[in-house]
């Protein structure tokens, strides 16, 4: 199988059709209905789920029966038929929803679980990786835009179902179930499906997300999943809203619910030379951390590499890594991490207690643990994670 690098080349080279010219090539007769949406026609339905601001409900509305509203992500899309969302992944098919996306992996791919990054979940385990097309966000730096932004109707992909994938991460002796590269909240009807199947099987299921989802289908997630890496791209909404086209608030408000429901969370900033590398933002986003999820939970601040929209810029500086992660431990985030660059002492996991080295990475792979039934090896005082 082919590098996931090496496929995003071949993908970017053979673009069909430019994404403002999409045409779904017939994916909507046979895509199967999406969860999370309301529609005027439904029986029943809450009116204030489409009408969120006071005031835009009276008497004299309206309804557009074949309008639905996606409830899926914070984007809340309201989208006419025929239409698909801002993530391009589900279409409005005659007043339903449907997912354009199920049973449509366009990469495969078995990685290191730190490539994703998890250093506290299962460290040195094989994820067998997969993602799909669509994403609601817009990333100017996005590292798998190839895949994040463009459509489902982009390219002719093979029709893989939900035990064909759990088998096939059997067959690879991968103990988890990754699922990544474009924002997996697209595809979260085939995600849950894989996620139940691969429990029964005695298999793990991780997400890394970017976190923009609303409540009911998280809480779907978080009883599904055994852990989620949240990318906290910047802490201002101005960030989120220029860089990313999307808002700071849900992504919070995610990151705390995955907190709450008790699900393994790690948190990763990329910092992008002079969009969020401030010392202030990086203070207040360690601060935020540690005042609303506890000391506890690693955080990694990963260096950006030009792409995309923002060639412009440089890599980011190591010594701003450096001044970050010792910001965070100054303000009492045990678990801080250096993220892109190999070989940085950052990389390593370090006791709290006695400060010695538990785990040693080089690039993704362990190349020494001194943990012992999840407690370091040499004061005994245990360590966050998910070790077995």
């Amino acid at each position: 199988m082919s590098s996931r690098r090496a496929f995003l080349r071949t993908v970017a080279c053979a673009m069909p059709v430019p994404l403002w010219a999409w045409d779904p090539r017939g994916l909507p007769d046979t895509a199967p209905r999406a969860r999370y949406w309301v529609s005027g026609a439904s029986a029943g339905a809450d009116c204030s789920a489409c009408h969120l601001q006071p005031g835009t409900l009276d008497r004299g509305h309206s309804h557009q029966r074949s309008t639905v509203f996606c409830q899926l992500c914070a984007q809340r899309c309201t989208i006419k038929s025929g239409e698909t969302g801002r993530c391009r992944a589900r279409m409005n098919v005659g007043g339903e929803l449907r997912s354009l996306v199920y049973g449509r992996p366009l990469a495969v791919h078995v990685d290191p679980i730190e490539k994703k990054p998890f250093y506290h979940f299962l460290p040195g385990s094989a994820a067998f990786s997969l993602g799909t097309s669509g994403c609601p966000l817009r990333c100017k730096f996005c590292q798998n835009w190839q895949l994040s932004q463009s459509s489902p109707g982009d390219y002719d992909v093979a029709y893989t179902t939900h035990t064909q994938i759990v088998d096939e991460a059997r067959r690879r002796a991968a103990p988890v179930v990754a699922f990544t590269y474009n924002e997996p909240t697209t595809f979260i009807e085939y995600a849950l499906d894989i996620a139940a199947l691969a429990r029964r099987r005695g298999l793990r299921s991780v997400m890394i997300s970017c976190g923009f989802m609303n409540e009911r289908p998280l809480a779907d997630l978080c009883g599904a999943l055994d852990a989620i890496k949240i990318d906290l791209k910047g802490f201002s909404e101005d960030f989120y809203a220029n860089v990313s086209g999307a808002a700071l608030a849900p992504v919070l408000r995610s990151i705390k619910q995955v907190h709450q429901a008790g699900v393994h969370l790690e948190i990763v900033n990329l910092v992008v030379p002079t969009l969020n590398d401030a010392d202030a933002s990086m203070r207040a986003l360690a601060d935020w951390v540690m005042g609303e999820l506890g000391p506890d939970v690693p955080l990694h601040f990963t260096r950006f590499h030009p792409d995309y929209q923002l060639l412009n810029l440089p890599p980011t500086p190591i010594a701003t890594l450096e001044r970050a992660r010792a910001m965070a431990m100054d303000r009492g985030v045990r678990y801080v991490y250096v993220g892109n660059v190999p070989g940085h002492a950052g990389n390593h996991t370090y006791c709290p207690g006695c400060k010695a080295a538990v785990i040693k990475r080089q690039d993704f792979f362990v190349v020494e643990s001194n943990l012992k039934n999840g407690r370091c090896g040499a004061c005994g005082r245990a360590i966050a994670g998910v070790w077995v």
